[in-house]
């Protein structure tokens, strides 16, 4: 069964930092392309980061705060957030490129002082 299972997240002050793990089973963790999204509170779900064999991108709003690598031994995916802010507040998810559709519950990260 294809899955995806995020952890990591937690309540921090601001200026604080996280790292995310996502592991998702092997017949949908891809080898090309896994990626890091976010849903906070009032906004629709937002791509953060996309981590491939070759490199990594981030949105804009990530402004070198954050770091996404994998460890394809694991399956498994990784963001460490630091420098957090308030507005980083909400639900992290996983993607997986080769099954685009499957989502896991996500984890939370909650920002406040």
């Amino acid at each position: 069964q294809a899955q995806l299972v995020e952890s990591g997240g937690g309540s921090v002050q601001p200026g604080g930092s996280l790292t995310l793990s996502c592991r998702a089973s092997g017949s949908i963790f891809s080898e090309s392309a896994m990626a890091w999204y976010r849903q906070v509170p009032g906004k629709q779900r937002e791509w953060v980061a996309i981590i491939t064999d070759i490199t990594t991108h981030y949105a804009d709003f990530v402004r070198g705060r954050f770091i996404g690598s994998r460890d394809d031994a694991k399956n498994t995916v990784y963001l460490q957030m630091s420098s957090l802010e308030s507005e980083d507040t909400g639900v992290y998810y996983c993607n997986s490129g080769a099954a685009p559709n499957v989502w896991g519950r996500g984890t939370q990260v909650t920002v406040s002082s």
